[in-house]
């Protein structure tokens, strides 16, 4: 049998290691041009204001937390929330008979042999015509666990996904002044919400009258953002959130994002949206078609 001496044998690796290390980090001091690169915030992104109402909002745009608007898509992390939802929304109560709860006699049907017949045993058998059922469904929890760091990543990914496809709008507040299902139909005939448009409200339940004028209304719905899940960003096309739906959901999937911009054309003390700020020397921001 060998003996080695694995301490005379390590040591030569691990001071190479050490001299190796000392030489890259002291050779790969990072310039002053990268530390301000590295030190630079995150760019928000911008997204046209719209008006419910019909009121003119033509300078004014909603910054975005890009670490929960401009998050790189993956579609496996959406796959894996919608599974998660449909498997919890299903009911599990399918439920059959196995041979010993369907109701009937134990006694043999006929003698196991002479008659020259197939062997049969009672009138319960899964054989037979109103017999129990062999392996058949019982009922069941069919939900399945997902961490909920993933369902906050599959948030992001679909809110981006929208944003990049176009299909987020944002209003300030999602109110209507009367429960007719003409007049709010003829407003979003106007603005191409009609089909397949989900409003997403921040407050605490949908407007009474908005809920009233649109409930006949088909291919749309409305939501407190609470209530709001990713299948849900994935199911509609379009997605209409009012500024406070947004800041809930900053405030619940923001990455530490800071915004280190200029202050807001509409100061916090004078309006109760502070995301609102003029475009008139920021870059075209993105419309909702």
């Amino acid at each position: 049998m060998w003996s080695v001496n694995w301490r005379a044998v390590l040591q030569p690796t691990q001071f190479l290691r050490r001299t190796v290390t000392t030489a890259v980090s002291s050779s790969t001091q990072p310039s002053s041009q990268s530390a301000i690169k590295a030190a630079d915030p995150l760019q928000p992104v911008y997204l046209t204001l719209s008006s419910l109402h019909g009121k003119k909002v033509k300078d004014q745009a909603v910054a975005l937390d890009p670490t929960v608007f401009n998050h790189p898509i993956r579609r496996d992390i959406l796959h894996l929330c919608a599974v998660h939802y449909l498997d919890a929304q299903r009911q599990g109560t399918a439920s059959t008979k196995t041979r010993g709860e369907v109701r009937g006699s134990g006694r043999k049907i006929r003698p196991q042999k002479g008659t020259g017949r197939a062997r049969l045993g009672d009138g319960q058998s899964p054989m037979l015509r109103g017999g129990g059922v062999a392996f058949g469904p019982k009922p069941r929890d069919f939900s399945t666990k997902l961490n909920r760091k993933v369902i906050e990543m599959g948030m992001r990914v679909a809110l981006s996904a929208k944003l990049k496809d176009q299909r987020l709008g944002v209003v300030r507040r999602l109110h209507w002044y009367c429960p007719k299902t003409r007049t709010l139909k003829r407003r979003l005939d106007l603005l191409g919400w009609t089909t397949g448009t989900l409003f997403v409200t921040g407050e605490s339940q949908v407007h009474p009258a908005l809920r009233l004028a649109g409930r006949n209304l088909p291919g749309m719905d409305f939501k407190v953002v609470n209530d709001l899940h990713v299948y849900d960003l994935i199911k509609w096309r379009r997605v209409v959130l009012d500024v406070s739906a947004i800041q809930a959901l900053e405030r619940r999937l923001s990455r530490g994002w800071v915004d280190v911009l200029e202050e807001p054309t509409v100061s916090q003390s004078q309006s109760a949206f502070p995301l609102l700020q003029s475009t008139s020397t920021e870059p075209r921001p993105v419309q909702l078609q």
